[in-house]
């Protein structure tokens, strides 16, 4: 009697060496894409998008459009966020935009200027997929309401 599988799928597992870490004090202008987990603590002027879990730390301010898989948002905000899955955005977050998400978690404390749209996946999210990332939010929020 086994009790314990051997054979784990770690296509899934958290792996540190595949994390893109922008540290506080650094400054970044431009387009910053990534395939895997990113977490920002500096500050970065242009859009952002992660194909998987994008954490932005208190410290962190991103002034343009966010594309992401997850979303953990304890910093500042200027501009529109699309989430295809959950976003949480934690009591230290401040957004200046809209928001389109699956699934919205906002703590008491958190400060939010803008409009919001709850799509589930089956109906609109996956219309939005990360090759259009040339798209404005307007495009990509009239596709999704579609």
């Amino acid at each position: 009697m086994a009790m314990f599988n051997s054979n784990k799928n770690t296509s899934s597992t958290f792996n540190p060496n595949n994390l893109n870490i922008i540290n506080a004090g650094t400054s970044i202008t431009g387009d910053l894409m990534s395939e895997g987990d990113m977490r920002i603590d500096g500050s970065v002027k242009g859009y952002v998008s992660s194909k998987a879990r994008l954490v932005l730390g208190a410290t962190s301010k991103v002034d343009g459009d966010i594309k992401a898989v997850n979303l953990e948002l304890s910093g500042e905000v200027n501009g529109n966020i699309i989430v295809t899955e959950l976003l949480v955005v934690k009591d230290t977050a401040r957004i200046n935009g809209d928001i389109i998400s699956n699934k919205l978690i906002i703590e008491a404390g958190a400060e939010f200027n803008g409009k919001c749209s709850m799509k589930d996946n089956k109906n609109t999210l996956k219309k939005i997929n990360n090759e259009d990332t040339n798209k404005t939010f307007e495009t990509a929020s009239k596709q999704a309401i579609q």
